[in-house]
């Protein structure tokens, strides 16, 4: 019987999804499960619906156990043979709130602000001695466990965990397991038949790179370009009702190869977007600045309405999500052979990106765990952008492990959003004064 630990147990929807996949999984429906948090409300709300799909879809094969706090998070993890983590750090407020206002006064827009720039910096620095902490027990308790991180940003925090720990992680996210389908069905080309597609996938979390898609042998990539060219045309001209992905599709004409991550992510990954000097960039291309606020207080709000019919319908029920978790988990356990996107530290995988980077690319699981697959060198300005963003996850990583204010200011200085705007001297005061806002939420940094 496997023992399955959630930490970040609150995000109910997410809970649903992992545990409700993992039911209907031969391999996991009597496992235990640990379900940990330090919001208590929370942690009940999730611990009744894994409880009503256990019921209702499981026959009450899995054992549940809910731990609340810091005080009982060892005797979550202790003998876990997989680790799910879904926290968020400081949340909307006052963490997500200080990570944009206090860029505005110094001029500096952002639209999602948890994988880069500025706000992705600070995000990391203050999850990343978390996470830690949770690694030191988990080598303390359970050493064998595999660690499946979801959490923001990705490539910082699973490489602060391989760097500084001996636990086995891979870093997952959706933005592989949907691109091809939604660049197909934003250029109107679903009429293709998923099941004679092949296409591949590599460069770092959500900027990794579409450098292959082929229909039953046939080259997709002149259509996609010709139909991208055309919906760009008509986009820009339009006022209202932009066509979704425009930043994207524009850095796939000039740059030769589709990006994984959303519009709204990658117009803060570059320096070409959201500038002060071109603010007809922001209206021609629909970039929406402060999109995770936005997002956030609507999902504060959703929640209201949606834990009524989760939390308190005994008669959930569960269909299977796109989720890879429970896929690895069952391939593990079982030994059936699958394919995922992960992160991994890159040793070699992509040769023209840097050694410690933690790189997104064809993995395979089985018995003995997660494994990246050889790529080779990218497209050489493909790799010239990831490394751009590279730069910036090291150095956060670096200031991290090691507490150095210092990695903090050459983190920024070489974001390439932020030192497209900001001078040196106002990006160096405006770390001081995100670190003076966050407070205790911070380690002390030399």
């Amino acid at each position: 019987m496997a023992k399955i630990t959630f930490l970040g147990a609150g995000s109910t929807v997410f809970v649903k999804n992992i545990m409700g996949d993992s039911f209907l999984t031969p391999a996991l429906q009597d496992a235990e499960i640990a379900l940990y948090d330090i919001d208590g409300e929370r942690l009940k709300e999730s611990e009744m619906v894994v409880n009503h799909l256990n019921t209702n879809i499981n026959q009450g094969r899995a054992k549940i156990s809910a731990y609340l706090g810091e005080e009982h998070r060892k005797k979550a993890l202790q003998n876990a043979d997989f680790v799910i983590n879904a926290v968020q750090i400081g949340g909307y407020e006052p963490s997500t709130v200080i990570d944009f206002e206090i860029p505005k006064k110094y001029g500096l827009q952002q639209t999602i602000g948890d994988t880069l720039g500025i706000g992705g910096i600070f995000r990391a620095l203050r999850t990343i001695p978390v996470i830690l902490d949770f690694a030191r027990d988990m080598e303390e308790v359970c050493p064998d466990t595999w660690f499946l991180n979801y959490v923001n940003p990705m490539a910082m925090i699973t490489g602060a965990v391989l760097q500084a720990t001996s636990i086995q992680t891979v870093g997952l996210c959706h933005s592989v397991q949907i691109c091809v389908r939604d660049l197909l069905k934003n250029l109107e080309m679903t009429d293709i038949n998923e099941q004679n597609l092949k296409w591949k996938i590599a460069g770092i979390n959500h900027m990794a790179w579409l450098l292959e898609i082929a229909h039953e042998k046939n080259d997709l990539y002149p259509e996609i370009k010709k139909r991208a060219a055309a919906l760009l045309e008509r986009g820009r001209k339009s006022k209202e009702n932009k066509p979704w992905d425009m930043v994207r599709l524009q850095m796939m004409l000039y740059f030769g190869y589709y990006i994984t991550e959303s519009s709204e992510h990658n117009a803060e990954y570059t320096p070409y977007w959201i500038k002060n000097a071109f603010p007809e960039l922001i209206e021609e291309y629909g970039i929406p600045l402060d999109e995770y606020p936005r997002r956030c207080i609507w999902q504060i709000e959703q929640w209201k309405e949606q834990s009524k019919k989760l939390v308190s319908n005994p008669l959930i029920e569960h269909e299977k999500s796109i989720e890879y978790g429970p896929r690895i988990m069952e391939a593990i356990l079982t030994g059936k052979t699958l394919e995922i996107g992960g992160n991994v530290l890159n040793h070699g995988l992509i040769p023209n990106l840097p050694q410690k980077a933690v790189v997104e690319l064809p993995c395979l699981v089985n018995k003995k765990g997660v494994h990246g697959c050889y790529v080779g060198d990218l497209p050489e300005q493909c790799a010239a952008l990831n490394r751009s963003n590279i730069n910036v996850q090291l150095l956060t990583v670096e200031a991290a492990l090691r507490g150095r204010r210092e990695s903090i200011y050459h983190a920024a200085m070489v974001d390439p959003h932020t030192s497209s705007e900001l001078t040196l001297d106002k990006i160096r005061k405006l770390c001081d004064d995100l670190i003076e806002a966050h407070g205790s939420m911070l380690p002390a940094y030399k």
